[in-house]
């Protein structure tokens, strides 16, 4: 159940979902790495090319190279992205598409806890980047601040403890920022920092906060498709009593990632 809730293949459910909210942690994100212009970049676990996009509009990169396991995902990238310095590649991000230290910068966005060793994908991306060179990565603090799914989570293992088993905040140690910190120094990487990196997500009503769960992308999602009528509507109820809903019917919550950098040595 766990695995087959993990699925990401769909630009247009992903988007709503949590892809407005990674751009807002993107754009900050790239400000703290401050990359020179005309730098080479790759962009590792792409998804629907929101930091790829960013990178395009923030950083004035010579090229992006961006890479998912994805085939869903890149072709809806490559729509999304008409920009010719980037290129989107299905690939693995642990046998990226580029030569040894070719890329100024190797980053990825929301993806790494999801990769299966992911320190064969941190490896290669070291690998891709020269000397000097900027490795970094983002990912959702699922353990206390992704507010958006905390809730959801709370709520569902509330009502059925065997969810435990799919909440990211429990099965992803990578989601906190000393394990982040560990793996980086345990890849040789040099004056690694970690921050954290937190942006509002107001929604507009409860509809706009629930309906993205019902697209079946990731675990949480997922496991409400998993559900039937009876209990997914128990779920809805429960988190609709616990969210803190403002007069207007508006739901104003944070959103954190834990951002972590280092260079190539």
């Amino acid at each position: 159940m766990g695995e087959a809730a993990d699925v990401w293949e769909s630009g247009q459910a992903y988007e709503p979902y949590v892809g407005r909210w990674s751009r807002l942690v993107a754009a900050e994100f790239l400000r703290w790495l401050a990359v020179r212009p005309r730098a080479r970049w790759v962009d590792v676990g792409c998804g629907t090319g929101a930091l790829t996009e960013t990178i395009l509009r923030l950083s004035d990169p010579a090229r992006v190279v961006s890479v998912d396991a994805s085939a869903d995902y890149i072709a809806y990238a490559r729509r999304q992205v008409r920009d010719p310095r980037a290129t989107f590649t299905a690939a693995d991000a642990r046998a990226l598409p580029a030569g040894d230290g070719t890329a100024d910068a190797a980053v990825s966005g929301l993806a790494l806890n999801f990769i299966p060793t992911p320190e064969r994908a941190l490896g290669e991306m070291t690998r891709a980047v020269d000397t000097g060179g900027v490795v970094a990565v983002y990912v959702w603090d699922y353990a206390e601040g992704m507010q958006l799914m905390r809730h959801f989570w709370d709520a569902a293992v509330a009502l059925d403890p065997a969810a435990r088993g799919l909440d990211e905040g429990p099965r992803f140690p990578l989601c906190r920022p000393a394990a982040l910190e560990t793996l980086f120094n345990d890849a040789g990487l040099h004056h690694v920092e970690c921050r954290a990196i937190e942006v509002p997500t107001r929604f507009r009503d409860f509809a706009d906060y629930w309906e993205p769960f019902l697209g079946a992308q990731g675990p949480a999602p997922g496991y409400a498709m998993s559900l039937d009528e009876t209990r997914r509507a128990r779920l809805r109820e429960r988190i609709r009593a616990e969210l803190p809903t403002a007069a207007d019917g508006s739901i104003a919550l944070i959103a954190r990632a834990w951002a972590v950098r280092g260079e190539r040595g």
